[in-house]
């Protein structure tokens, strides 16, 4: 399939709230920020139009995410509203705070590490995967030449090689991340994992980590324990990296990231 460049709002979540260090102004964070400035924030689809210069584009995009998640039958979490959009968004500073595909479990697990997130709660939030997408040039290097992974499920390997046969010159090109039930939030991202359909090159060694792999099995066997433990880390990194007033602005445009390029 063809799709845009843009990041899903799962993604765009980790690029606003993704951040080295915790802003002293996250005790201003809470479910009804928005009670008497903007009341009906959670029915509004043109909340410019009506609540203009109030409600934070970093707001807008963390409900988004939930709401996402629900529509789409994942579990529902509380999201603390209250925060603000930064000055700026620049590539270079996203980098090294966003987990790549060809990072090793230790290396994403020491980004997750410094905003205070244990290994099985980055295991819950790599379950996200179940929806979404990717674009080929990020786990073309698993299909193609000398250093292909042969633990890729051959017919999936198969499969994604035609799919991305011309993606050199298409980059718009991409894959679901989650091949057998790509429209649902569901447990299918584990299960994927243990039968060589994990799509990144991050997501394989999940299942190949010894430190990874036992959280793993049990999401793939336990929807439940998955869904409970997937909210709880959400709603905890939802306050991360939070931009008080001082820090931040309330954005006219949510659609304009200055050079953000990801």
């Amino acid at each position: 399939m063809r799709l845009s460049r843009s990041p899903t709002p799962f993604v765009l979540l980790f690029l606003v709230v993704v951040a080295p260090a915790v802003s002293a102004d996250v005790a201003i964070l809470r479910t009804d920020y928005y009670q008497k400035t903007c009341p009906d924030f959670n029915k509004i689809t043109a909340l410019e139009l009506s609540c203009p210069g109030v409600v934070s584009c970093a707001d807008i995009l963390a409900q988004a995410t939930r709401d996402l998640v629900t529509m789409v039958g994942g579990p529902y979490f509380d999201v603390k509203l209250g925060r603000k959009d930064g000055l700026e968004s620049k590539a270079h500073k996203v980098r090294g705070n966003v987990p790549m595909p060809n990072q090793t479990v230790h290396d994403i697990h020491g980004m997750f590490k410094k905003n205070g997130f244990s290994l099985r709660e980055m295991v819950a939030l790599s379950g996200a995967h179940t929806i979404g997408f990717s674009h080929c040039k990020e786990f073309s290097d698993r299909l193609y030449g000398s250093k292909a992974d042969p633990e890729i499920n051959p017919r999936f390997a198969t499969a994604l090689k035609e799919l991305c046969k011309n993606h050199t010159v298409d980059d718009t090109i991409a894959a679901f991340n989650d091949v057998m039930t790509p429209g649902k939030f569901d447990n299918m991202y584990f299960k994927n994992l243990k039968r060589g359909l994990g799509l990144l090159a991050s997501d394989h060694l999940l299942i190949k980590d010894n430190s990874t792999k036992p959280f793993v099995e049990l999401y793939a066997t336990d929807e439940k324990a998955f869904f409970e433990d997937f909210a709880s880390a959400m709603e905890k990194l939802g306050t991360v990296g939070v931009k008080g007033n001082e820090e931040g602005e309330v954005r006219r445009r949510c659609d304009h990231f200055n050079n953000l390029n990801v």
